[in-house]
């Protein structure tokens, strides 16, 4: 018995507990290919856990293509897609979400900048794109912070960081009603917010007393 044996038993029991809803595959899928988990996968579907694993990151289009075999519902980051114009074509007819980070893809040098990013052709692609803040103590940021990087730099305007939330809810384990009341709520928010923000852009920055 391994230690991908014993993660398994643990999510197993969790999830007769009710406490866990996916099995996860995380760390560098250059140094650590997914293909030796393709068993704990296929146990971890037969008993309607979801999964998740890391591709597209420090390896390239191969790694995602990898993950989806063993049944992946969902990738950790899966940026380098953009490498393959049909595995991303592909990606984008399934809507798999991926679960983008960006200040932590740029710290660890997935890209130098947000601008050769491969975020924004993701997006332009049509593809599920969620925006995360990977291991918020390690890279000293949060999703506002990630939201806010993204529309700075990326110069999205309020619509499309409000989709780009959304999405982070829509594609949640979470029972369909209880992601769409989410979302809707994510939504009414941003309606009651948007007087707000656009009284601001009026007024401009503030001004020296």
């Amino acid at each position: 018995t391994g230690p991908a044996d014993l993660t398994l038993d643990w999510a197993l029991a969790g999830q007769r507990r009710g406490l866990v809803v996916a099995l996860g595959l995380s760390g560098s899928e250059a140094r650590f290919p997914s293909e030796p988990f393709a068993d704990h996968f296929a146990e971890a579907a037969r008993h309607g856990l979801h999964r998740v694993a890391h591709a597209g990151e420090h390896a390239g289009p191969e790694s995602v293509r990898a993950v989806l075999a063993l049944g992946a519902e969902r990738l950790g980051h899966g940026v380098r897609s953009v490498e393959e114009p049909a595995l991303l074509a592909e990606l984008v007819a399934r809507q798999v979400p991926l679960e983008v980070c960006p200040t932590s893809n740029l710290l660890l040098g997935v890209a130098p900048d947000l601008a050769s990013h491969p975020l924004r052709a993701l997006v332009a692609a049509g593809a599920a794109v969620t925006i995360n803040s990977d291991d918020p103590a390690i890279f000293d940021t949060d999703l506002v912070r990630e939201l806010t990087r993204v529309g700075e730099e990326l110069e999205y305007p309020a619509e499309r960081l409000v989709e780009l939330a959304a999405a982070g809810f829509a594609h949640a384990f979470l029972p369909a009603p209880e992601r769409a009341t989410l979302v809707a709520r994510l939504h009414r928010a941003a309606r009651e917010l948007a007087p707000v923000h656009l009284g601001r852009e009026l007024a401009g920055p503030p001004q020296p007393a």
